[in-house]
């Protein structure tokens, strides 16, 4: 493949997808951390984040952003959603024109409410926006693992050139154009995950955490689709899919803040020991925020925000859950 390709981010999902995107085309990627770089580069290893992995040998690493991206036909972005635009800030001078710029974050901006693509159409206009998501568990994928993806973007041509530079034999790609939809799903489900992980922490069962799971996706479908997202990406890998992966997988790191509030720690011990960011405790705000503004009732939501932001305990939050009155399958509650 002809493409060059530039990845801002070496957290675990960035540096995976940069392993993948390797096997395919000429990839540099972007880490702040010298020791990383540079165990990339000597070892093919990120051992921070990815320990005992090898990486696909020729990708490269640089702690120097100009250097990552000056010559790259499609750049990707994989840096944590709060400092997703200042990173993209810092990279303008340095992006060629009118290439397309993808997005890996699962997340909303804190402030503006904005998902990542808007940002980019912002920061970047001209520049084909899209975002590669689905349930994509990094340490899987590096072990081997059969997985599956979705790139969205408005422009299905684009999406289906983009494709064959992520895919390969056991990472399978699909396309949506509903960017919106897909974005939403993403990050609305870590706050999900959240409350999953609480009720394994707190000692309830496999029928608990499938009434969140179910009663989550009904949730993030309602707000989603009422911003503009199309109902069936919500049963696609964007929704459901992500949902059942990272409310289930003891990997994900929004459950297993959850997990741990449920166990009765505290959120900034949690927090305070993780060296990776679970996007879900700052888009429970924002995922708030967006619910009361398009008049969208979500409960798991609602007592996930009182426990993340308001102090209150994983009992009050399924005593506020279970004291719902219920109705219709089709509504809230």
């Amino acid at each position: 493949m002809n493409l060059k390709v530039g990845l801002l981010g070496g957290g675990s999902w960035g540096t995976t997808v940069a392993s993948l995107i390797a096997r395919n085309a000429p990839t540099k990627m972007w880490a702040r951390n010298q020791n990383t770089v540079d165990d990339i580069n000597n070892n093919h290893r990120n051992e921070k984040y990815l320990p005992g992995a090898k990486l696909t040998s020729s990708l490269r690493a640089t702690t120097s952003i100009e250097e990552a991206i000056h010559d790259a036909d499609v750049l990707v972005m994989g840096v944590p959603s709060q400092s997703f635009r200042r990173v993209l800030e810092d990279a303008k001078p340095f992006i060629r024109p009118w290439i397309p710029i993808v997005s890996l974050s699962k997340g909303l901006e804190q402030g503006t409410k904005m998902r990542m693509t808007q940002i980019i159409e912002t920061v970047m206009p001209g520049h084909p926006a899209g975002v590669l998501t689905g349930p994509n568990l990094a340490r899987e994928i590096m072990a081997g693992q059969a997985a599956a993806g979705v790139i969205a973007m408005v422009d299905d041509t684009i999406a289906k050139e983009l494709k064959k530079v992520f895919s390969t034999g056991l990472f399978r790609v699909y396309t949506n154009e509903d960017v919106v939809g897909c974005e939403l799903g993403g990050a609305l489900k870590n706050v999900i995950a959240i409350a999953a992980g609480m009720g394994d922490g707190a000692g309830a069962g496999d029928n608990t955490r499938a009434a969140i799971i179910t009663r989550g996706l009904a949730e993030l479908t309602r707000l989603g689709v009422a911003m503009g997202g199309n109902p069936l990406t919500f049963s696609g890998l964007a929704g459901m899919g992500d949902l059942v992966a990272t409310c289930s997988s003891t990997q994900s790191r929004n459950r297993t803040v959850g997990f741990q509030l449920g166990k009765g720690r505290s959120l900034d011990e949690i927090i305070d020991e993780m060296s990776m960011v679970a996007e879900g405790v700052k888009t429970c705000g924002v995922v708030r925020e967006l619910a009361h503004e398009y008049n969208v009732e979500m409960p798991i939501t609602e007592e996930m925000y009182k426990v993340i932001n308001e102090g209150n305990t994983v009992k009050d939050a399924f005593r506020g859950l279970l004291g719902k009155e219920t109705g219709a399958e089709s509504e809230p509650g």
